[in-house]
């Protein structure tokens, strides 16, 4: 049978790093614009494609791009230091009670990895139907990043964190490759959200995606730097 799979899209109406940037407009629209539009692009895949927020405003813009929004968020579920995990049991325990179903898989989509294409959600959940793992999360490989590059300081001396680095060594020679999440895809079993209070679960199987899907919004610079990167792709679109 078709696993049943909600789609949440979590977007507060409070966010202080990077104000009200759900609904900031990049590449001419509201910043939750591209979730939504990517999870309904394959909607077939899905149960519900819903948007989990508190306010009112997110909430109408939200309808305009096709996603659902069953509730308004409780107040204490919208405060900045909340954890993912509470919202989204919220989430899965008001759909499962209004349709009378049980969910099998939860994809949370956060608004602030707007590059993500319905592409890498297909992908996603069929890593996700033909293996046994928790959850499926994307990551992306990182070179500037690199564990080799980390050092840590003993007195005064300049020390390898964990990976010697050989000097002269070049980029493309760093090994083991290392990944980072880039918080585009993460799709989870319903029990493992539900029952062990856990996103990630014990194991988890990586979606790999390229650096330039991977922008994620975490800041003013973030924005602008997505902004154009939407413009350009919208334009080719």
């Amino acid at each position: 049978m078709k696993p049943k799979i909600l789609a949440i899209i979590p977007a507060r109406g409070g966010s202080k790093g990077v104000p009200r940037k759900n609904i900031r407009l990049v590449g001419g629209k509201p910043l939750i614009a591209y979730s939504i539009e990517a999870a309904k692009a394959v909607g077939d895949l899905f149960h519900r494609v819903i948007v989990s927020t508190d306010d009112p405003e997110i909430a109408e813009i939200s309808k305009t791009y096709g996603a659902e929004v069953p509730f308004l968020r409780p107040e204490n579920l919208g405060d900045d230091k909340m954890p993912m995990v509470p919202v989204l049991q919220h989430a899965v325990n008001f759909i499962e009670e209004q349709d009378q179903i049980k969910l099998d898989w939860v994809f949370l989509l956060q608004p602030t990895a707007p590059m993500r294409t319905p592409e890498d959600i297909r992908a996603a959940i069929q890593i996700a139907q033909e293996g046994t793992s928790d959850s499926v999360i994307s990551v992306v490989q990182v070179f500037a990043v690199h564990p080799i590059l980390m050092k840590k300081i003993d007195g005064n001396r300049l020390l390898p964190f964990c990976i010697e680095e050989k000097e002269g060594t070049r980029r493309q020679d760093y090994q083991p490759a290392a990944y980072m999440r880039n918080g585009s895809i993460y799709l989870t079993r319903r029990d493992v959200i539900m029952n062990d209070g856990s996103i990630w679960g014990k194991e988890i199987c990586p979606y790999v995606m390229p650096e330039e899907r991977s922008l994620n919004i975490d800041s003013e610079q973030d924005l602008k730097l997505v902004d154009l990167a939407l413009t350009e792709r919208n334009q080719h679109d």
